[in-house]
C-alpha cells in the first residue's frame, strides 16, 4: 500500500499527516514525523547490516521489513516478511538473519535482506521457551558477547513459579544451544540494551498490578552479575512487599532499582542514545518508551522518557523527552513501544496502537 502511496506524493503526505504528530512536544530543536503509518501492531525493531528495518508486531503475528528512502525522512516500501507467528514482537539480527521471538520458539529467516520479496519459511532455532500467552511476548536482542538475551516475563500478575524458567532473563547461543540465566527475579522486561563502553546489561521491568494507583513503580535495572535477582514475586520496585510472598524474604534480599519510573507507566524499549545528531548532553542518555496505563483512575504514561546518568554510572536525572499521545481529556492516539537510534543519528520509536514509526531530528534552534 505504501508503495501505491509514494507514486502519487499528494496521496502519501496525506496519510502520513493523518497521525496529529503536531500534538507531540519535544525539547527546543527536537522534531518529529511519521517515517511510516503502514506499520500494524508495530512493536520491537532492529536495522539490518544494508540499512532494512524490521519490525516485529504482537497480535497481528507479522513481521515487516521497511525500506527506507535514502534520506530516512519516509518508509520508500514496507513489506511482510513473516506471518502466522505467535506474537512475534522481538527481532534481533545476526550475520544477516533475522532472529524473530514467537512464545515457546525462536526461529530465523537467513540472508533476509537479499530475500525480501520471497523470505521463505522461518526455520527454528529454539522451541523450549515457556508456552504461556500472559507475559509470552518477548523482547530480545543479541549482547555484546554475541549471545541471544531472551525476557521471559512471569505468566500472572503475581505468582511463585520456577525461577530458572520464568521472570528472569535468560541468553543462548545464535544456534539455540547453552541456555543460560542472566538474571531472575524480573517480572516481565519488554526492552533492554547494554552500555557502551562498560557492556552492563540495562532492562526496563513493569511493577504488579491490583495494588492501587501508585504503587508499585516500574523500574529501570542493571546487571551487575550474572543471575543477579531483582525481587519478584517477593518485592516490588526495591522497597514494597508483596501482600502474598513478601514475608517469605525481605525487600533487602534483593537488588534494588537504578530508577523508579512510576506506577503503572508500562516501561517497555529502553536504548542507550548511541549517534552524534543529538547535542552533547544527550550522548549516553537511556531513552525509554512507556507504553501507557491500562487500569489505572487516571492514565499515565503514553511518553518518552530520558534518564541522564553521572560519571559514576548513577541516575543523576529523569525528565519526559516526548509527549502528547495521550490528551488532557485522557484521549490517546498512540503509544509509544521501542526505540532505535540509526546511523545519521536520528531516534525511531515504534507505536503499536497508531500502527507507526517516528523519526525524530535534531537541528539547532
Amino acid at each position: 500500500m505504501i508503495g501505491a502511496a509514494l507514486a502519487v506524493a499528494p496521496q502519501f503526505a496525506t496519510a502520513r499527516d493523518a497521525l496529529p504528530i503536531e500534538r507531540l512536544t519535544l525539547p527546543p530543536g527536537f522534531h518529529v514525523e511519521v517515517l511510516s503509518d503502514q506499520v500494524p501492531g508495530a512493536r520491537g525493531m532492529v536495522l539490518g547490516p544494508k540499512g532494512t528495518l524490521f519490525v516485529g508486531s504482537r497480535a497481528q503475528g507479522d513481521v515487516y521489513a521497511i525500506t527506507l528512502d535514502p534520506s530516512r525522512a519516509y518508509a520508500a516500501k514496507v513489506r511482510t516478511v513473516a506471518s502466522g507467528l505467535n506474537m512475534p514482537v522481538g527481532v534481533a539480527m545476526r550475520n544477516g538473519a533475522l532472529y524473530i521471538s514467537a512464545v515457546s520458539r525462536i526461529v530465523k529467516l537467513d540472508d533476509i535482506e537479499n530475500r525480501l520479496d520471497n523470505p521463505g519459511k522461518p526455520a527454528v532455532v529454539y522451541d523450549k521457551l515457556p508456552g504461556e500467552s500472559h507475559h509470552g511476548w518477548r523482547y530480545m536482542a543479541f549482547g555484546p558477547d554475541q549471545r541471544l538475551y531472551i525476557g521471559v516475563g512471569a505468566p500472572c500478575n503475581v505468582c511463585k513459579r520456577d525461577e530458572n524458567r520464568y521472570a528472569m532473563i535468560g541468553s543462548i547461543k545464535p544456534d539455540g544451544t547453552d541456555w543460560r540465566v542472566v538474571a531472575r527475579g524480573v517480572r516481565n522486561t519488554v526492552g533492554f540494551d547494554w552500555q557502551p563502553g562498560t557492556n552492563t546489561l540495562w532492562f526496563t521491568d513493569n511493577g504488579r498490578d491490583l495494588l492501587g494507583d501508585d504503587v508499585p513503580d516500574d523500574k529501570l535495572n542493571r546487571l551487575t552479575r550474572v543471575g543477579e535477582h531483582f525481587g519478584f514475586p517477593y518485592c516490588h520496585a526495591g522497597d514494597v512487599s508483596d501482600p502474598e510472598f513478601g514475608q517469605e524474604k525481605r525487600c533487602s534480599a534483593f537488588t534494588p532499582p537504578m530508577a523508579k519510573l512510576g506506577a503503572h507507566v508500562a516501561a517497555l524499549g529502553m536504548k542507550f542514545y548511541t549517534g552524534k545528531q543529538f547535542p552533547e548532553a544527550y550522548r549516553g542518555s537511556i531513552f525509554i518508551a512507556e507504553h501507557g496505563s491500562w487500569n489505572r483512575s487516571r492514565k499515565v504514561g503514553y511518553r518518552v522518557e530520558r534518564v541522564v546518568l553521572d560519571t559514576k554510572g548513577n541516575v543523576a536525572k529523569q525528565e519526559v523527552f516526548a509527549q502528547g499521545w495521550l490528551g488532557n481529556d485522557e484521549s490517546v492516539w498512540g503509544r509509544p513501544v521501542d526505540l532505535l537510534t540509526l546511523p545519521d543519528g536520528s531516534l525511531l520509536i515504534s507505536d503499536d496502537y497508531a500502527g507507526a514509526i517516528y523519526r525524530i531530528t535534531y537541528r539547532k534552534p
